[in-house]
């Protein structure tokens, strides 16, 4: 499912502004989409002296990810109405992401969040994070905040270094620890993802010896389509054998990069068809259970007005 249609029995992902009746549920609560993201390159350029990796990437978002039905409550109690399971309160970043806001802002109101899991845990597709700023985003609106869009961005660096590029809510190059945000349109794409079996633990990744961690710099002038690789592809790939084997499968067909710190890997293609076929063909000769799904690449987030 995309994040701008529906189908029957199944909750809506879009938002639609306009008109009194949307005025009145978005301050009172509505679904709201936490679209997928890709990083299209990821080079590890340095690291800082409190060993923070300094990284370079392009993201981009898709038409595809959570939902988020949020629903505002009068007693300031912040509630999940479905917790993730294994994840305490208190680690969830949804709540997370509410708590901080209600406390930055002072605000007496609270909220019932119920969140419709699309996106895989440890798959490199932003999953956490979109959901996160998804969560100040929509409160931000519907509590009568009215923080600006930077505010907002510095909150979600405190949850995570991925939270900020979804606040900033338009395709980005991103530097430093990923807060420094330039905009920037890739080419339109479809994208074929495929989801390995497997949870990657970023830690590791970037605690592994091999990693690499000099990739020269390059200017944002300098970019190009399909320019770069992921530094991290390599560690991943010897780590979780089954992020190797999706990436093999894909490169019969194309240039096929691992996203994030994985296990999702991706391909580009020029048509939605094409994307489609190519993951028919994947799953005829190893087997149905193989799982992706194919999405537009989409360079504005669907929440992208709802801060200025």
């Amino acid at each position: 499912m995309t994040l701008s249609s529906q189908s029957p029995g199944r909750p809506r992902t879009d938002f639609a502004p306009g008109g009194e009746g949307a005025v009145k549920r978005r301050f009172w609560g509505g679904l709201y989409p936490a679209p997928a993201k890709l990083n299209l390159f990821l080079h590890v350029v340095g690291r800082r002296s409190d060993g923070y990796h300094l990284l370079q990437t392009l993201f981009t978002f898709l038409d595809y990810g959570d939902t988020l039905e949020i629903r505002v409550r009068e007693d300031g109690e912040l509630r999940l109405t479905n917790p993730l399971p294994g994840v305490a309160l208190e680690q969830d970043l949804c709540w997370r992401a509410a708590r901080l806001l209600q406390q930055h802002a002072g605000c007496r109101l609270g909220a019932d969040i119920h969140l419709t899991k699309r996106l895989p845990l440890g798959g490199g597709l932003g999953g956490g994070s979109s959901d996160a700023a998804t969560v100040l985003l929509a409160l931000n609106r519907l509590w009568r905040l009215d923080l600006p869009r930077a505010a907002l961005r510095e909150l979600g660096l405190r949850l995570g270094a991925d939270v900020p590029v979804f606040v900033f809510g338009r395709s980005a190059f991103a530097e430093g620890v990923g807060e420094i945000l330039t905009p920037w349109t890739p080419a339109p794409a479809y994208y074929l993802v495929l989801i390995p079996p497997v949870h990657v633990a970023t830690p590791r990744i970037f605690a592994d010896p091999g990693l690499t961690r000099n990739t020269p710099s390059v200017r944002i002038a300098a970019l190009l389509d399909g320019y770069g690789h992921n530094d991290l592809e390599p560690v991943a790939s010897a780590l979780y054998p089954r992020v190797a084997e999706h990436l093999a499968w894909l490169k019969p067909y194309g240039v096929a990069r691992m996203t994030g710190s994985g296990g999702c890997v991706f391909l580009a293609f020029p048509e939605r068809a094409q994307a489609e076929e190519v993951l028919a063909s994947i799953r005829r000769e190893n087997g149905q259970e193989v799982q992706g799904f194919v999405a537009e690449g989409v360079d504005q987030h669907p929440l992208h007005d709802f801060a200025d």
